[in-house]
Order: C-alpha cells, then sequence, then structure tokens
C-alpha cells in the first residue's frame, strides 16, 4: 500500500511539475525554438544557452571547488551559446555559421559578444556541480555584424518639405503716349434681352466615401504550413514576387526590432505591441524556401498590401509577426 501510495504521489508530483514547466515556457505566446543546451526566442530576439561544469578533483577548499567549477560552467555555456548563434537562421538558405566562415572580421566579432554576454542564472547542485545560464540579444550590434551586407534594405524616404511659393510680380499696363493712344470706338448695339432659362436644380451632393482603416502593422498566419523562423524571411505573392522583405524596410528598424516577430498564440500576436491594436491579417497559403522560411500570401492581399505601403509605414517600421505553429 505505501509503495503503491508513494508511485501515486511522484507521478502526481511529475505531472504538476510538467503542467508549470509548460505553462511558463512563454506566458507571452511567443515562439521559443529549442535546440541543442539552449534557445532561440523569436519574439523578443534574445538567444540563451547552458553549460555544467565539474569541481576539480583535489580541491583545496569547497570555496576554491565552486568557483572553478562555476568558472568552468561559465567556459561551458559561451560555447555552447556561440553553437546556438551559428546555427540561427538569416534567411530560407543562409545560416549564421555560413556567413561567419567567409569572414574572419565577423568571426571576431562575434566571439567578441559571446565573451561578453550575460550571466542570467547559477544553480548549485548537491554533487558540486555547477550548471550556468548565459544569453545574449539577437538584435543591436549583433545584428549589425551578422546580416551580411548582400541583405539589401530600403532607403529611409526623407521627410517631404514645402517649397516656397516663387514671388510673381504684379502685371503693369505698358505706357502708351497720348499721341498713339486709339480714338474710342462706337459702342455696339445693346444685345436683346434673352428668355429666362428653366431653372435647373442643383445637384445633390455625394455621400463622402467611407474612411480607409489606418491598419497600425501585419500578422501573417502560416499555422499549419511547417514555416521556420528567420532573420531576414520574405512575403512574396503566387507570382514569387516580394512584398515584404529586407529592401521594404529601414535597416535601423532592422537592427533594432528584427525584421520580423514569431508567435504561436493568435490572440496574444494580435495584442502584441509591436503591431499594435490594429493589425491587418493574411493567411499565408504556402512555405517555400530550402528551409521553408519564405512565407507566399494570395495576390489579392498582396495588392492590398502594396496599395497600404503607399500611405501607411508600418512595414518600413517592421512592423510585423508571423504566426507559427
Amino acid at each position: 500500500m505505501i509503495r503503491v501510495t508513494t508511485s501515486v504521489l511522484m507521478m502526481f508530483c511529475l505531472l504538476m511539475a510538467a503542467g508549470a514547466a509548460a505553462a511558463a515556457e512563454d506566458p507571452s505566446g511567443g515562439y521559443v525554438q529549442q535546440v541543442a543546451n539552449g534557445q532561440i526566442d523569436w519574439q523578443k530576439g534574445y538567444v540563451t544557452a547552458v553549460g555544467i561544469g565539474a569541481p576539480p578533483a583535489n580541491p583545496v577548499n569547497m570555496a576554491q571547488a565552486r568557483a572553478m567549477a562555476e568558472r568552468a560552467a561559465t567556459v561551458v555555456a559561451r560555447r555552447n551559446l556561440l553553437e546556438v548563434v551559428k546555427g540561427v537562421q538569416i534567411d530560407s538558405a543562409t545560416l549564421v555559421e555560413n556567413y561567419m566562415v567567409t569572414n574572419d572580421v565577423v568571426v571576431s566579432q562575434v566571439n567578441g559578444f559571446i565573451q561578453s554576454s550575460q550571466i542570467l542564472d547559477t544553480a548549485y547542485m548537491s554533487d558540486g556541480s555547477v550548471e550556468v545560464t548565459v544569453g545574449l540579444s539577437l538584435r543591436g550590434e549583433l545584428t549589425a555584424v551578422i546580416l551580411p551586407p548582400t541583405v539589401t534594405f530600403a532607403t529611409p524616404s526623407p521627410a517631404p518639405s514645402t517649397p516656397a511659393a516663387p514671388a510673381v510680380p504684379a502685371p503693369s499696363a505698358p505706357a502708351v503716349p497720348p499721341s498713339a493712344a486709339p480714338a474710342p470706338a462706337t459702342p455696339p448695339p445693346a444685345p436683346e434681352t434673352p428668355a429666362a432659362a428653366p431653372s435647373i436644380p442643383a445637384p445633390a451632393t455625394p455621400a463622402p466615401a467611407p474612411e480607409a482603416v489606418a491598419w497600425t502593422g501585419l500578422l501573417v498566419d502560416a499555422s499549419g504550413l511547417q514555416a521556420r523562423p528567420a532573420m531576414s524571411p520574405k512575403i512574396l505573392d503566387e507570382n514569387g514576387q516580394e512584398v515584404y522583405g529586407s529592401i521594404v524596410v529601414d535597416r535601423d528598424y532592422a537592427i533594432n526590432q528584427g525584421i520580423v516577430g514569431y508567435a504561436k498564440d493568435k490572440d496574444k500576436a494580435v495584442a502584441n505591441p509591436r503591431i499594435a491594436d490594429k493589425p491587418f491579417l493574411v493567411k499565408a497559403v504556402k512555405a517555400e524556401g530550402k528551409n521553408r522560411c519564405d512565407l507566399v500570401i494570395p495576390n489579392d492581399q498582396a495588392n492590398a498590401l502594396r496599395a497600404m505601403a503607399k500611405s501607411l509605414n508600418f512595414l518600413e517600421k517592421c512592423r510585423v509577426m508571423i504566426l507559427v505553429d
């Protein structure tokens, strides 16, 4: 009886712990990609990694053992963090690692960011080992380094300025000498007064056209398409023409916010400040590219987005989220 009770209690505790872990995974509804020894939070643009260090075999004392285990764990965690960053998808065909192998300067800069990554958590185990979690933002300086120069961004449009109207001189009557003044002409006979025309009613004032919706962002629903996240994805129409991507956005916004954000929960994505309070919803019909990072949307919605881009700047400011499984 005791064994049964103990088993039931253990199972109950495990289920409770699993439920709590699932609930705490990402309460914001964002998309967190689990990878070996770490994870990528695609909504926040943040990567983390974990490392474990063991104490030396013959430490002088417990303080030395703990300090050396902690140092070893930090080294392992940062080495794992580098591997996580290398595995980040830049676009549908390129990983960060693919770009790093062609550019030694990038390798040096990325290693510098890794070595200065933040220590987020330190856990001390009963056997003397230590687990360290480190993290690094994908956005900002790191994005500026790992986005290849082949990624072409839109040129920010300058603020329109109203030119000053040129001064128009008042016309002056030409001087006519008195001797050249023509003799006054005989006035023509007065025309006959026409009959009064029938009165025509004034046309009715047309009703004002309904105002266009001031969309504040774009939410692309790619659920069910096995789409994968990337730093620089593209949204295409059914003819393969790009509707949204790096050529549409301002580089500064892309570096500081990321070209897109990713989410798993639609309701929480709609309420996300990135796309504000009135996002334009589009259902993707296909995921394309070597790693299924690019999305295809219907032509009519693609044309609607192009028309919006002429008067609204939410695409240029990267106010775009993608809903994935």
